[in-house]
């Protein structure tokens, strides 16, 4: 997709990051860090909360941080008074391991539908070398419909 703005809703990364608080994204130390024309950027650390048992980054985790940038990004592309978005699927291929520092998450859009995104998140260290990279997929649904029960077990 080219640079166009595809945002529907404007926020600041503080606010962002302040919606995140009591979640997952605080616990692994998830933090926005930057949002352009069409992309959303995340970090997060890599610690004792993120890596497995042999000291590297958790796949897990790396997923954890894909999807949660997938997800906001696409909450930030629908109209909030009308629709929602949940995840549908995420696919991720780990491509290095990752000891330190931290990885830095970016969600570019593939596709824009009316009832479905997918987007692609590269995740590279802090040297810019490729870590993993997925793709997202979200389900965007109607509120009234979701919020009332009526859509249970329909993404």
């Amino acid at each position: 997709m080219n640079a166009t703005k595809i945002w529907h809703t404007t926020v600041t990364i503080a606010e962002l990051n302040e919606k995140g608080k009591s979640t997952m994204n605080e616990h692994l130390g998830m933090e926005f860090t930057g949002i352009g024309d069409n992309y959303l950027r995340i970090r997060m650390p890599v610690d004792h909360r993120t890596v497995q048992t042999y000291g590297i980054l958790h796949g897990g985790a790396s997923v954890a941080l894909a999807e949660t940038v997938g997800s906001i990004a696409s909450t930030l592309v629908i109209d909030p008074d009308t629709d929602i978005c949940v995840g549908m699927e995420i696919n991720a291929n780990h491509v290095r391991s990752a000891r330190e520092g931290y990885v830095h998450a970016t969600a570019t859009p593939i596709h824009l539908g009316r009832r479905s995104h997918i987007w692609e998140i590269r995740i590279t260290d802090d040297q810019q070398r490729l870590i993993c990279i997925c793709r997202h997929t979200v389900a965007v649904l109607e509120k009234a419909s979701f919020l009332s029960g009526s859509d249970r077990g329909q993404a």
